[in-house]
């Protein structure tokens, strides 16, 4: 075999060389820690990291039939298209609603909850998906003339909902402002929706407040339709939105209901809440993610109080809008969840939580072990230099036979135990330079 080939042979074998005489044990000792580290990773992540979203959620309507309700059946069919199963638990209302949010006890996740009703409540674990409507408050009653100020209805008889209702905790507000309040002349009855409506039509209340939380939409339409019957023109909506800034102004045009009859037959100026999407805080920020769509879906197009594309918005009133929700209305769902199956995004985003601060140790880690490893190798050759040196000088310095003599064996002793080390060939070269030194060293004290 010519030089050449014996230099590329060398050549082919050099990097193997490198991890021939390899220790295991000076291995676990360089990158021990690495591994350690890695190790605590990845339980610290797995740890701290988002469990799973879970395949079934609870949302608090509102009672069945309400428009509460049938939103409610609206979104259970849409999330049930990426398995996640929606359990509707019906309620007296808007009010009810909310202190089921609030009450551990209760396993309710979301709830529709509109604007002012949190007075006395503590809210600082819930947050808001976004808003989702308007909830207009309609008020009916019998006169033989208009009423256009709620303070005209003082000393009659009022259906202003059933308890946990939100209209009922609306109402309430409404009437305080104008001097009717509880145990008055004016009689306050806990009727609502097909009840209330039934009573107004048997004369036996006088005027009925009803919202979507407790009502039907047949009945407002039924009620609308009856020519008896009257709806009331707020005609102070400005003052009232003004003084209460979670109320918003709210137009019924006129033939909305019937364009032949002409109902209502003019314009009608209405008030009411807007109505929220709150969760606890606690919601999975896919599960957010799921309902916000859904929400959009339901909400988004044009209707008779609102415009196309005007909800579902991150609007905050009383409640904070979750950092996960800001993060969807601002740049939408993640790439996981926009490209992927909902179950396959989830599975792949919990992996990442782990992968990403392994590659951020590795990515370091795998630089800085071998420099350890080699200045582990190279320290124990420098300490047999170190004890060498200090041997060769004591030779020098000595001249009784007998004192060399002990010298002379503890020089064997040395090259014993650098001929019994463990050293890569990668530092073959250094190792017998050593060994050279040390018979340079023996044959030194011989002269």
């Amino acid at each position: 075999m010519s030089k050449a080939d014996n230099a590329r042979t060398i050549a082919a074998f050099r990097p193997l060389a490198r991890f021939v005489g390899v220790s295991m044990r000076d291995l676990l000792v360089t990158g021990g820690p690495l591994v350690i580290l890695i190790v605590m990773a990845i339980c610290a992540a797995y740890w701290y990291m988002r469990p799973a979203p879970p395949d079934s959620i609870t949302i608090s309507s509102g009672p069945p039939g309400s428009i509460f309700g049938l939103t409610a059946e609206k979104y259970k069919k849409i999330l049930a298209r990426n398995g996640v199963k929606l359990n509707i638990l019906s309620s007296e209302g808007s009010l009810d609603n909310l202190k089921r949010l609030t009450d551990p006890a209760t396993h309710v996740d979301v709830a529709f909850v509109p604007g002012g009703l949190s007075g006395g409540i503590t809210i600082d674990k819930l947050v808001s998906l976004g808003s989702v409507s308007h909830q207009p408050l309609f008020l009916f009653y019998r006169s033989a003339t208009p009423i256009h100020l709620l303070s005209g209805l003082k000393g009659k008889r009022l259906a202003i909902g059933p308890e946990g209702s939100g209209t009922r905790a609306l109402v309430t507000t409404l009437l305080k402002s104008n001097g009717i309040e509880p145990g008055g002349t004016t009689q306050l009855l806990a009727l609502g929706g097909e009840n209330a409506s039934r009573a107004l039509a048997d004369n036996t209340v006088d005027a009925i407040f009803l919202m979507g939380d407790s009502a039907a939409p047949q009945v407002i339409k039924a009620l609308l339709l009856n020519k008896e019957i009257r709806l009331l023109d707020f005609a102070q909506a400005e003052a009232y939105v003004r003084r209460m800034p979670y109320l918003s102004k709210l137009n019924l045009p006129m033939g909305a209901f019937d364009f032949g009859n002409n109902i209502p037959s003019q314009d009608v100026t209405l008030i009411g809440p807007t109505v929220e999407l709150i969760a606890r805080d606690t919601l999975h920020p896919a599960l957010s993610d799921m309902l916000i769509e859904a929400a959009k879906e339901v909400h988004s197009g044009a209707k008779l109080l609102q415009h196309a594309g005007e909800f579902p918005a991150p609007l905050e009133h009383e409640y904070r809008i979750s950092d996960d929700a800001r993060r969807y209305y601002t740049s939408g769902k993640s790439f996981l969840y926009r490209n992927l199956p909902f179950w396959v995004a989830t599975l792949v985003d919990r992996l990442l939580v782990i992968v990403v601060p392994v590659i951020m140790l590795l990515i370091p880690g795998l630089k800085l072990v071998p420099a350890l490893y080699a200045w582990r190798i190279k320290s124990r050759i420098y300490r047999c230099y170190g004890t060498l040196i200090g041997l060769e000088r004591d030779m020098l310095l000595q001249s009784a036979p007998e004192e060399k003599k002990q010298l002379v064996k503890r020089l064997d002793e040395i090259e014993s135990e650098v001929s019994a080390m463990k050293i890569p060939l990668a530092y073959a070269e250094q190792f017998y330079v050593l060994r050279d030194h040390i018979h340079f060293v023996r044959a030194r004290n011989a002269l």
